[in-house]
């Protein structure tokens, strides 16, 4: 199978760059682990961003105030550059949402709505309901089968097919016969999402595990800022599904055991729609000092019965039915208990600002890469507009590559890498190791959370860095108990282990060696941002021994740093 372009995966950053990729003239294809519908993108609640002003009370809003939100946000890691792309594109790609069809909320003039999200000077956040990331999602689906992009349903890609200068195309498994295949393509997109699973706690999906991320790696692409991994305020207790920001940006309180709206104490003025790395530490820190609620391992309240049954039942109608079905309780009646869950991961597959990699070829967008338009924090809201914005820049590099490209599909690297991931996928289905997949999975997962959480510190880290290090070592050791080939799911977890666990090292790495504090990195042992060290992304590089890490410059056009105060 040959294509010009090929994306992998099919949540909002993948659809939106097939489309460009397509309408550019490129032959695309779409390789999904599961029905683009079912990406995790569908869960997305709360809105995304654009200065729109459309509201009264944001009439003086533009691109460049939201960009240095974004950047202040990020606690001015960002790439300030790539920041303004961002917010420049975002009227330009939510306009263009709107007239493929998302419903979005309106004003009483026929307007898109705007709601508040933490960290933003105007309500700026673009909502339909709350089911923002559903209603785009299944609107570029719809625009993927107008263009006639091929989707390869249900395949796992499992190694890029590189030769020393350039890729030619990827490896990947068909999960329903077990066949393994070679793709061909002159530019590849990675947009796999996120990879909560790499923690106990999280509100991402089964499928989010960033095992593409150690695929990556291990073809040369470095990771970036992987240490910054934002944990959600607001997700219910149990499963940690998430109770979308845009309840606080609605008049949502948080409330502890003394009936206290207790973010005064934290941000004054922003009270609850202050940055997630600040409620989130804000929330932890009530627990820890006896001031939440024992369920689920301790917890707050998310209190929403003031805003009145209507109000509910129009612009949060998707997380009450969660909290019914989850929860058993109805926020219109009573609180919801909560508490920060792992949410998303800012670092990723370093690129630049149009999504390409250092690997000739190939491409990522969306959660999974780094561009750095989040730096150490990302705002809510601009996660969805990073997937459109630069998911449209990233097709568009694509798509542009193979035109400019001279050279043609190499089939002999593609068959010696379907020969070599062949063996290796053979060897795991033959293994009689004594290693299994739950147990170094779930001491991975417990490990992160216990040491690589909200709150870090040299120790812990330490031992969190060597557990992964010791746990890839065991690795080598794994069996796989059903040796069936089809749909056969002990194997694919097994294999994304495999490209957690180095992600994961990446994580520890990269915290253990950023002395300071600085957006969701927060340091017991260096409690305060470091500008003259730090101010400095983190570039992590494979080796077999672990992580090199080396350092570069954050790019820096128009504002100096300054203390976040909220």
């Amino acid at each position: 199978m040959k294509h010009q372009v090929i994306v992998v995966g099919g949540g909002l950053a993948g659809l939106r760059a097939a489309v460009e990729s397509a309408m550019l003239g490129a032959d695309t294809a779409v390789l999904s682990l599961l029905y683009p519908v079912r990406s995790h993108s569908g869960a997305a609640q709360g809105g995304v961003n654009a200065a729109l002003a459309n509201m009264p009370e944001c009439k003086d809003d533009t691109p460049a105030k939201h960009a240095y939100d974004t950047v202040k946000g990020s606690d001015f890691l960002a790439d300030q550059d790539c920041a303004e792309i961002l917010t420049s594109d975002a009227p330009v790609r939510i306009y263009e949402l709107e007239h493929w069809g998302v419903p979005f909320s309106r004003t009483p003039e026929g307007r898109i709505a705007q709601r508040p999200f933490g960290g933003a000077g105007y309500p700026r956040t673009c909502y339909a309901s709350d089911k923002t990331g559903l209603y785009i999602l299944h609107t570029l689906n719809e625009q993927a089968v107008k263009h006639g992009i091929k989707v390869y349903n249900e395949w796992a890609v499992l190694s890029l097919a590189r030769d020393g200068a350039m890729n030619h195309g990827l490896v990947a498994m068909n999960l329903q016969t077990g066949e393994i295949a070679s793709f061909g393509a002159d530019a590849v997109i990675i947009a796999t999402g996120g990879a909560g699973r790499i923690f106990r706690r999280t509100s991402n999906a089964m499928q989010s595990t960033g095992y593409t991320l150690g695929m990556a790696y291990r073809a040369g692409v470095p990771l970036k800022d992987m240490e910054f991994v934002q944990f959600h305020p607001t997700t219910i207790i149990g499963t940690n599904i998430l109770m979308t920001e845009g309840a606080r940006g609605e008049g949502g309180y948080l409330v502890n055991n003394q009936g206290e709206r207790f973010m005064s104490k934290y941000a004054p003025k922003a009270m609850e729609l202050a940055p997630r790395d600040i409620v989130s530490r804000s929330i932890q820190i009530e627990i820890n000092e006896g001031h939440g609620f024992p369920d689920g391992g301790g917890c707050v309240h998310l209190d929403l019965r003031h805003l009145g049954r209507e109000k509910i039942l129009e612009r949060l109608p998707g997380i009450r039915d969660l909290a019914i079905s989850f929860l058993g309780i109805d926020c219109i009646e009573k609180p919801v208990p909560i508490q920060p869950g792992q949410h998303f991961i800012m670092g990723g597959i370093d690129t630049d600002k149009d999504g390409a990699t250092i690997l000739p070829g190939v491409f990522a967008a969306g959660e999974c890469a780094s561009v750095s338009v989040h730096g150490a924090n990302r705002l809510g809201g601009n996660s969805l507009l990073e997937c459109v914005v630069m998911g449209q820049r990233a097709g568009a590099a694509a798509g542009n590559f193979v035109k400019a490209k001279s050279s043609a599909i190499q089939d002999a690297v593609l068959n010696d890498a379907v020969k070599k991931t062949s063996a290796d996928v053979d060897a795991l289905l033959k293994s009689d190791g004594k290693e299994r997949l739950v147990t170094l999975r779930d001491t991975m997962a417990q490990t992160m959370t216990d040491n690589i959480g909200i709150f870090r510190e040299e120790k812990p880290m330490a031992d969190a860095l060597a557990t992964m290090r010791e746990l890839r070592a065991r690795f080598r050791d794994i069996g796989v108990d059903a040796k069936n080939r089809k749909f056969n799911l002990d194997l694919l977890r097994t294999i994304e282990l495999g490209g957690m666990l180095d992600a994961a090292e990446t994580i520890a790495a990269g915290a253990l060696a950023r002395k300071e504090s600085r957006g969701a990195h927060s340091r017991l042992d260096f409690k305060t941002r470091d500008d003259a060290n730090w101010m400095k992304h983190t570039l992590a590089h494979f080796t077999p021994d672990g992580a090199r890490l080396e350092y570069e410059s954050v790019v820096q056009t128009k504002w100096q740093p300054e203390e976040r105060k909220y």
